[in-house]
């Protein structure tokens, strides 16, 4: 046999096994999922359901991040975010106070004047090309960033206490809810590319520090700014894309948005399986491994590195806008790290980085056991309780149904440790062919 033949021959995948592990995890799930439902009713259950297919979503969009390409993404909270606001933004009705006023002119005009400052402090930074000496140049456009920003600032205070005094704020668009969740994943994958500039040069722990502060800024940003969410006050109802539950009542809706839901997860796993066998999978995955030698087979690192960041934020913003609008309630107090960075890492993690279909079981069963240890840790308090009565004259505790909501953060973090202590990789680890 010739060395060319052999090499082919070396190029054949193996047989694929039977997905054995794979049959029994889902099977096991799925029992979880039918007990559920018999403990908790339909209506709870496919609620449950539905937030989950959310969440694996945002799971997908933080595996090709941190699975394909190594990026540590501590900020899905933010993209989460900015995906609500967006689905919050397009679905609420026209505020007619403020779209029927000179407001609207107004504040158009200050943003016309905030665009053309950033550009005089972009052109300012470029004043080296004119021989200006670059210690000058950096002092000029310090100075200008300052005075600018503060003169713009200004402006637009002035009209967005307006807007709150006369409007309340400015309100939505009033198009079809799922417009926003498309808008949403655009948003957050244009903040993404910003921050990659920025970020991607950085070593993981330090991408994880800064893409946490940018969370961080964002939620405080969106908080803070009551003419354009209400802040504080939240904004609700928003509409489904779907009938909601006056028309077809609780189940039949939400079984409804959970199709919706896993269309969009199918149709996900499917680019993302065609994109992860392709080349440019076997190239994003070799600079997660060995960033030096990919550089010397001519690839450009920082380039694929942002892309598979940018991609992750727009699945982030798509499943945050799908989330919110399910709740119908646009709160930006109540995007906290736990629940929206924490959760979606330990998804990731129990499932198996870098592997979709782990990856989308990791999410469910993770949202399950988050779900239902609260109401668990309950029934075997008050069973405790009860007998402790009976037998020892226990009293029992006035505060149990806090104690039992704690349970979940003491159940997520045995998860966690007995996951990175016996299946590292996950439970479904990512399966990578090897050639030749």
């Amino acid at each position: 046999m010739s060395a060319h033949d052999k090499h082919r021959e070396d190029l054949v995948d193996t047989p694929s096994r039977f997905p054995l592990r794979e049959v029994i995890l889902f099977a096991l799930l799925l029992v979880a999922i039918l007990g559920v439902y018999a403990m908790m009713g339909a209506a709870y259950s496919t609620r449950m359901l539905v937030e989950a297919a959310c969440y694996a979503i945002l799971a997908l969009g933080l595996t090709i991040q941190w699975g394909y390409a190594g990026q540590f993404n501590a900020g899905v909270m933010g993209f989460v975010a900015l995906g609500g606001f967006s689905a919050m933004f397009f679905s609420v009705p026209v505020n007619d106070d403020f779209w029927g006023s000179e407001l609207p002119g107004e504040l158009a005009r200050v943003l016309l004047y905030g665009a053309a400052a950033a550009l005089v402090v972009f052109g300012a930074t470029r004043l080296d090309r004119l021989g200006v000496p670059r210690t000058l140049r950096t002092i000029i456009a310090v100075v200008l960033g300052v005075v600018l920003y503060l003169v713009v600032i200004s402006l637009l205070r002035e009209v967005t206490d307006e807007i709150q005094s006369r409007a309340g704020f400015i309100g939505g668009l009033g198009l079809p809810a799922w417009t926003g969740w498309i808008v949403g994943g655009a948003l957050a994958g244009v903040v993404g590319y910003f921050i990659g500039h920025i970020c991607l040069g950085l070593r993981s722990d330090y991408l994880a520090i800064a893409t946490l502060g940018i969370a961080e800024i964002i939620k405080a940003f969106l908080k803070n700014s009551d003419w354009l969410t209400r802040g504080t006050a939240t904004v609700s109802p928003l509409p489904w894309p779907t009938p909601g539950p006056a028309e077809l009542g609780f189940t039949l809706s939400r079984a409804i948005y959970l199709s919706v839901t896993a269309a969009i997860i199918a149709v996900i796993f499917f680019l993302l399986h065609r994109a992860y066998h392709a080349p440019w999978g076997r190239m994003i995955r070799a600079i997660r491994d060995n960033e030096t030698s990919a550089a010397a087979m001519g690839k450009d690192i920082n380039r694929r590195r942002l892309e598979i960041f940018v991609l992750g934020c727009i699945l982030i913003g798509i499943g945050g806008g799908a989330l919110t609008t399910f709740n119908s309630l646009f709160d930006p107090q109540g995007y906290l790290p736990l629940n929206h960075t924490f959760l979606v890492l330990v998804m990731v993690i129990l499932g198996g980085p870098g592997n979709n279909l782990g990856t989308i079981f990791g999410a469910v069963a993770v949202y399950i056991i988050w779900i239902m240890s609260e109401p668990l840790a309950l029934f075997l308090m008050q069973l405790a309780v009860s007998v402790g009565e009976g037998a020892f004259g226990w009293d029992a505790p006035s505060n149990m149904d806090s104690r039992a909501l704690q349970a979940r953060v003491f159940v997520i973090g045995l998860l966690i440790t007995l996951v990175l202590r016996f299946a590292p990789k996950g439970l479904l680890p990512e399966k990578v062919k090897h050639h030749g």
